[in-house]
């Protein structure tokens, strides 16, 4: 089976922005289907065709996924915070519609559906290593619906429909549309912006995955041979840090890239949000050969010389760089 067409639902996000133009270099035709909260970075491209359209409008979805050979299913309101500034609406993008999209890609002969979970859908454990058989103990209802879609997937697998979940960890690093509401990422626009680090509690562990390592792991899921991956769920992360570990390496990664920055100070502070979890990633390595090449140190680098370069200004003024101003301001139902 040759991949040849792939739509991507929420193709112009932070992920999308950087795995949209990688697959359009690797030769793939490309369908963005996304409701573009954040306006759309993506390079003019022939083979590529961005379709403004919600996810839960399934009869214009089911029209983009005709001749599609496989969906990648980024499309969510992501992130707890995000979920808790409108339920119903996360609610009905991150979950009453997974299963009509699936049926929906099934119905227009689509042969692979690589489906975008998390890893925090495993919530506060404190087992050393958190494995794909690791109970699910959701502590919010971004975590839960999460979950609970995966087995809607399992429904509709066939032999003619590879299914497959990646849980990647928290994303950091630059893209053309960065999130600056993502733990590494704030901490490094703090350091370069403020010359403060604030640190919320500071002992959670924390996965961590560089973009550019999350849109290899999405390429892989297209190239892998059927019988490797179906049915089958995937951790994707790297180093497992705690909050104050990660604040210890933007300070030393800023003052090394922007030496006129000083002497940068670590505040530590309480906090209520105690998610905590160390995720093991030994499957993908063991069935599929992936290892991450980046580090989180690397994704500060890439995120100093962001700033550095002016690609990211008004970093903290700005609604665009943040999920839950952004849909705020744009009034999303």
């Amino acid at each position: 089976m040759t991949i040849t067409n792939v739509l991507i639902t929420g193709g112009a996000g932070y992920v999308g922005h950087v795995l949209t133009p990688r697959l359009l270099s690797a030769g793939y035709n490309v369908t963005v289907y996304d409701a573009l909260f954040f306006g759309c970075r993506l390079p003019n491209d022939p083979k590529l065709h961005v379709i403004r359209g919600d996810v839960r409008d399934t009869a214009k979805l089911a029209e983009a996924l005709a001749g599609q050979d496989a969906i990648l299913h980024l499309a969510c309101i992501s992130n707890d915070a995000s979920f808790e500034l409108d339920e119903k609406l996360s609610q009905t993008i991150n979950y009453d519609c997974f299963e009509p999209v699936v049926i929906a890609a099934k119905q227009a002969g689509v042969q692979r559906f690589v489906y975008c979970s998390s890893s925090s859908v495993y919530g506060v454990s404190d087992s050393p290593d958190v494995t794909e058989e690791h109970p699910l103990v959701p502590l919010t209802l971004y975590n839960k619906f999460k979950g609970m879609c995966e087995p809607l997937l399992w429904k509709h697998k066939a032999d003619d429909f590879t299914c497959v979940v990646v849980r990647p960890a928290t994303i950091c690093g630059y893209s053309p549309r960065t999130r600056l509401d993502l733990s590494v990422n704030i901490l490094t626009n703090h350091a370069v912006n403020k010359g403060v680090i604030t640190v919320f509690g500071g002992n959670q562990m924390r996965p961590n995955l560089h973009v550019e390592d999350m849109v290899d792991a999405y390429q892989l899921m297209l190239e892998a041979p059927h019988e490797k991956i179906h049915g089958e769920i995937f951790n994707i992360g790297f180093q497992n840090y705690s909050i104050a570990e990660i604040a210890g390496m933007v300070k030393r990664v800023v003052e090394e890239e922007m030496p006129e920055k000083g002497d940068i100070k670590i505040a530590t502070t309480p906090t209520n949000d105690m998610r905590s979890y160390h995720v093991n990633s030994d499957k993908v390595k063991r069935v599929l050969g992936f290892v991450p090449r980046r580090s989180v140190e690397d994704a500060v680098r890439d995120l100093t010389h962001a700033f550095r370069n002016y690609l990211l200004p008004d970093s903290f003024d700005d609604d665009w760089y943040y999920n839950v101003r952004t849909m705020k301001k744009l009034g999303v139902q």
